[in-house]
């Protein structure tokens, strides 16, 4: 069976997981620790980014590298096209959305964050005591846009990424307005991309991703919430509901109900 190692709330694991799940094909997830975990990645890949699919002998990392593989490997339900103008523009998209979407949202995310008591208290994992989602909770929003600024989120780069995906996401609604998927009459790498890029600026509603139910359809404030973006979140729904396998059902896709941590001595 493939193997995934992965963060859960990785929006570039998220990427790989909604492209298996549109081939069909089973997967396990092997949820890597931060940091420590990291290592045993190192160890398997040469180097510590995640996702990385292992198929049997064969190692391969990152998420476009993945895609490729899988078209390459289990040709059925491709998501590549082969017509040069479609494939032209499918990898030119997938790449914008690595890099602008994938990059600013978790930017954006921070602000959410702070902004959001509730919000930010519902990433913690589901059995956080409460008195440790109530000291998380509690803390000023004034200090966690200082702690941002030592992580190079300061309130002016904050800023620029919340302009440039409202852009983005302004752009994605009137190409959506017209045609049911980004470039063809079907689903490709770049509608994967983009669809699972776009976790972080507003999670799933349904059973897909291991997280609180609080956080379930949960997003950033004023991007989540904002009418001028609901083609777009409508799009992605219908996506969602079409071809990602809610972990309710999915016991063909993973070996456990929460995926198996790497820990190293």
């Amino acid at each position: 069976m493939l193997e995934l190692y992965q963060f859960e709330l990785s929006q570039y694991s998220e990427k790989v997981r909604l492209m298996l799940d549109y081939k069909g094909l089973a997967y396990r997830k092997i949820e890597v620790t931060p940091g420590v975990g990291q290592l045993e990645v190192y160890r398997l890949s040469g180097q510590r980014q995640l996702p990385v699919l292992k198929d049997g002998n064969i190692v391969i990392a990152d998420s476009t590298e993945i895609a490729k593989y899988l078209d390459q490997q289990y040709p059925d339900r491709p998501m590549i096209p082969t017509a040069p103008k479609e494939r032209a523009l499918c990898l030119l998209m997938e790449e914008w959305a690595d890099e602008s979407i994938g990059v600013k949202s978790r930017k954006v995310l921070f602000n959410g964050l702070s902004q959001d008591q509730r919000f930010r208290s519902a990433m913690l994992p589901a059995n956080t005591p409460d008195v440790l989602k109530n000291l998380v909770e509690s803390v000023p929003s004034e200090i966690l846009k200082t702690l941002g600024f030592g992580l190079g989120v300061s309130p002016d780069a904050v800023k620029s990424a919340t302009e440039a995906i409202k852009q983005d996401l302004e752009a994605l609604c009137l190409l959506l307005r017209e045609q049911a998927y980004l470039v063809t009459d079907r689903p490709t790498m770049a509608d994967f991309a983009v669809a699972g890029l776009s976790i972080l600026l507003k999670f799933p509603a349904g059973p897909y991703l291991d997280l609180p139910a609080d956080l379930r359809g949960k997003g950033v404030p004023g991007i989540a919430d904002n009418p001028l973006y609901e083609t777009f979140f409508t799009w992605r729904d219908r996506l969602y509901a079409d071809y990602r396998q809610p972990l309710s059902s999915a016991s063909a896709s993973v070996s456990a109900s929460r995926p198996t941590s790497i820990e190293i001595d």
